[in-house]
């Protein structure tokens, strides 16, 4: 065909920066011939509605561009599961290649979706659904296909870790939350990106491609940051350690071990040096070794950039390499030593109530750690574990939760291991 003709659902921030980095392109071959937008109108005043072509139709409609004749590629941007799914669908049926960046729907139904496509001859790319920019998913579905992948650990939600690497220095979590919403990287209700939701949807997504393992996000145990307090940090950096939402899926037999949230990362890891919206991934092979992926996971640009590197795959005729992948049952755990955290009413025997509590769990302690300078009615202090199950300190938590002198539900957080190859 002489010129690839695009159908765009959705010109909000990222729609319109594809328009943008398609229009620098300079690239006669590919051109936005629709755009599907809720307020036309309004988004035909848009400053980056200047990129998208004269002759393009705008329309409130989306069978205009999922039914028209002059569209090659389906571009979707808006995400969710309903309609977009129905969309797809649609536009696979009828023959049109399809690029997202829609993590849930790639995460929930995308074997069925990758199935339809090559049936009906067609391609489904959705390089933008995990880490923006960062070419992880081209580079684990090309670069990497020839190793055999053993585990995936790292940073994949931009929100959460501008959150933490901002309170490092000392910021408040509401503070820092109030600021991501003001710059647009967190939603008004933050809950899918604090609460691990988003990054277990790509987490997914990063298991199906890496170790061939289909799994739903609804598996994934994910743990909030919301607990995550100053004094944390201050003695994660005792530990030598920092603190980030990590997320992780590692080969655990005929079953895979998967988990999100925040985990204190030791300063020797490459997942430490991860700052602001950065995201970083890294995939640990039995041939290759480690490979890390680092870069900018959010923003408009950003995965903008993702989206027009498919489009310019599909125009190349290049076709991604698809292994297998098969549900394989999922561990919610690993063995990993853990950090502790508690604030009590100080009065004399709570060490060695903490201490008998866990003793009956079969979990021991590693160390103790408290700073002075705390009031006795609300005194923080860190006990940590040699490595151990999870579900081992499940029972103590509980049991240490009742206790008379806790003012607030203790806090348990793994510790990242990294020197320990089947760990990470």
């Amino acid at each position: 065909m002489a010129v690839l003709r695009i159908g765009l659902l959705g010109f909000g921030t990222v729609g319109s920066s594809f328009a943008e980095v398609l229009a620098a392109q300079s690239n006669d071959s590919i051109q936005i011939t629709h755009v599907f937008n809720r307020g036309v109108e309004r988004k035909k005043q848009h400053e980056r509605a200047k990129f998208v072509p004269a002759s393009a139709v705008w329309t409130e409609r989306v069978e205009d561009v999922l039914e028209a004749h002059d569209v090659d590629v389906v571009i979707e941007l808006m995400g969710g599961l309903d309609p977009a799914e129905a969309w797809l669908r649609s536009a696979l049926t009828a023959g049109k290649h399809v690029v997202t960046a829609n993590k849930q729907l790639i995460a929930t139904r995308g074997a069925e979706l990758f199935d339809l496509a090559a049936r009906s001859g067609v391609q489904l790319l959705y390089g933008a659904a995990v880490a923006g920019g960062v070419p992880v998913i081209p580079g684990m579905a090309q670069g990497l296909s020839g190793d055999q992948i053993t585990r995936i650990s790292g940073i994949v939600n931009g929100t959460c870790n501008f959150i933490l690497s901002s309170m490092e220095t000392g910021a408040d979590y509401g503070e820092v939350l109030a600021e991501a919403q003001r710059k647009g990287y967190a939603e008004a209700d933050p809950s899918a990106d604090v609460d691990g939701y988003d990054a277990r949807a790509k987490l997914c997504i990063l298991a199906r491609l890496a170790l061939h393992a289909e799994i739903d996000p609804e598996q994934v145990p994910a743990q909030t940051i919301a607990r995550i307090s100053a004094i944390d940090f201050a003695y994660a950096k005792e530990l030598g350690c920092t603190i980030r939402q990590v997320s992780r899926a590692q080969l655990a037999g005929d079953a895979v071990s998967v988990s999100v949230g925040p985990m204190l990362v030791p300063r020797t890891s490459p997942i430490a040096y991860s700052h602001g919206t950065q995201n970083m991934v890294v995939t640990s092979g039995r041939f290759g070794g480690d490979v890390v992926f680092s870069g900018h996971g959010a923003g408009g640009h950003p995965t903008a950039v993702a989206v027009v590197s498919d489009v310019l795959a599909i125009a190349q005729c290049s076709f991604a390499v698809r292994l297998p992948a098969m549900k394989m049952p999922v561990v919610g755990e690993a063995v990993a030593p853990h950090y502790l955290r508690f604030i009590v009413c100080d009065q004399p025997g709570i060490v060695a109530a903490i201490a008998g509590s866990l003793a009956r769990a079969g979990a021991n302690i590693d160390s103790i750690l408290q700073h002075r300078g705390h009031p006795g009615e609300r005194l923080p202090f860190v006990v940590t574990t040699e490595p151990c199950l999870s579900s081992k300190l499940d029972a103590a938590i509980a049991e240490m939760a009742a206790m008379e002198f806790m003012v607030e539900p203790p806090l348990c957080l793994q510790i990242l291991v990294v020197d320990d190859p089947n760990t990470d």
